[in-house]
């Protein structure tokens, strides 16, 4: 047991150190992942919630990032840990953190454009995917599709035409 009860801020710390298992350059708290923290019970039987959403609802990797969560936790002494895995509202694209686009692109990945401000705006599904997609090396547009699949479902392969290089996309939805 925690000899204190951390502040939600330090907790969302902990949980920031936490890398995606599929792309570790980047946190599942840049990724959006983490939807909600917050103790629950009374006394000394206080349980840290944490609420969690997956990237797509058949994601193989929320299995390790929720002992991932777990674990993380467990070394900071919290040992009464309820991870909830929340499939509604779908994850999407827009929770991803600007320095988690950024991790993205440094790490090679085109990270997905940003939509319209206006959550309720419509999704521009006429854009081919090739129109959207940014080199993260060189910054070209000028770019072609490979596959609609890459190394995860939730990316797509591309080829730079500019510096002839291969690269993910990270898929907007």
């Amino acid at each position: 047991m925690v000899a204190r009860e951390p502040e939600l801020a330090e907790v969302w710390g902990w949980l920031g150190d936490i890398p995606d298992p599929e792309i570790p350059a980047i946190s599942i708290l840049d990724l959006g992942i983490v939807r909600d923290v917050a103790w629950a019970g009374e006394g000394g039987a206080r349980t840290l919630r944490v609420s969690i959403t997956p990237t797509y609802s058949g994601c193989p990797a929320m299995r390790a990032i929720e002992h991932d969560v777990a674990t993380r936790l467990a070394e900071e002494g919290i040992a009464q840990v309820a991870i909830e895995v929340r499939l509604a509202p779908a994850w999407t694209t827009d929770w991803l953190s600007a320095s988690g686009r950024e991790k993205l692109r440094a790490y090679g990945i085109s990270p997905p454009r940003v939509r319209a401000a206006d959550p309720n705006a419509p999704i521009d599904l006429i854009c081919a995917p090739e129109e959207r997609a940014e080199c993260p090396r060189c910054g070209s547009r000028v770019v072609e599709l490979v596959s609609r699949f890459s190394s995860t479902p939730c990316k797509a392969l591309f080829r730079c035409v500019a510096c002839r290089e291969p690269f993910d996309h990270f898929k907007s939805h």
